[in-house]
């Protein structure tokens, strides 16, 4: 690994990298890469290229096509326990899932009888919950999305049931909530808000919440600041480390919110996850173009 492309702030870092691998530029096409998911039944990867309206697919010796042609402004991406994608919308306002024959199902669209958003990152717990982030970026403006007024009035994060399909109230008191990730024991929830986008002295921070029964969020608090830019996708590692993007590339951070390392990529990251077929690849989504980097430990598993 080119020592340009990192930095080591903590030595334990080193043991997460693999110093003999290097910064792999898959493709630079995108006007805005996002929501990066990797599907290993097939050894792919489909991220959102949002500005266009479409998703991309790349596979090993294949390379890079088009994915879905119209995808309503999809954002964030993810895959649940039975291998079926599920993706947030910005033009839909809703949060859908992909099942194996290729037909779309609804998941959320609305809470409290009121229009979301625009669901912006997605993750599915272990009981089949699915759990997304609702900021208003799909309507600020017709750029990646339809430019509406807010049905809710505040941006949340919401669990969908598993058992009855309800839309819950999650977690609130977010400017801009954006990336969420599971610790790999799940009793942890971690959600990036990226309210300094927008806002002048907004918050530019990663906020933890301990798990409960039926998804309840306790003892909230502040696990890291995100200095340069703003955190945007986050993922986790097999040990807790937290991934996540950040203005000059990705930042690794330990379970206590330390420092230990950053991977310098010349744009700004949005996503990233880890994948390939012993979850050691890291793929990044930052901007314009699509990344990938061998590393030393392995995705947590989902």
């Amino acid at each position: 690994m080119n020592p340009k492309d990192y930095e080591v702030h903590d030595r334990r870092f080193r043991t997460l990298i693999q110093p003999n691998a290097f910064l792999e530029k898959l493709d630079g096409g995108s006007m805005w890469a996002e929501g990066v998911v990797y599907f290993p039944a097939g050894d792919f990867l489909v991220w959102s290229d949002i500005p266009r309206n479409r998703m991309m697919r790349w596979a090993p010796g294949m390379g890079v096509g088009v994915f879905r042609a119209n995808s309503n402004f999809s954002n964030g991406n993810t895959r649940d326990r039975q291998g079926r994608m599920v993706s947030c919308e910005h033009g839909t306002r809703r949060v859908t899932r992909t099942e194996h024959d290729g037909s779309i199902v609804v998941v959320a669209s609305h809470y409290e009888g009121r229009s979301l958003n625009s669901p912006n990152d997605v993750i599915v717990h272990s009981d089949g919950s699915v759990w997304f982030s609702d900021p208003d970026y799909g309507i600020l403006s017709d750029y990646e999305g339809y430019r509406a007024d807010s049905e809710i009035g505040a941006c949340n994060v919401y669990r969908v049931s598993p058992d009855t399909g309800k839309v819950e109230l999650a977690a609130n008191g977010f400017v801009k909530p954006n990336g969420l990730a599971f610790s790999p024991d799940e009793s942890k929830l971690y959600i990036a808000d990226s309210g300094a986008s927008h806002v002048e002295d907004g918050p530019h921070h990663i906020r933890v919440f301990d798990v409960g029964t039926n998804g309840r969020l306790s003892n909230d608090r502040v696990f890291v600041d995100i200095e340069p830019g703003i955190p945007d996708g986050l993922r986790l590692d097999e040990f807790g480390n937290v991934w996540t993007s950040a203005e000059d590339g990705v930042h690794c951070y330990s379970p206590k919110g330390e420092l230990l390392g950053k991977i310098l990529i010349s744009e700004p990251v949005a996503n990233l996850t880890f994948g390939g077929l012993h979850r050691n690849r890291l793929f990044i989504a930052a901007s314009t173009s699509l990344y990938s980097l061998y590393v030393g430990v392995r995705g947590a598993a989902t």
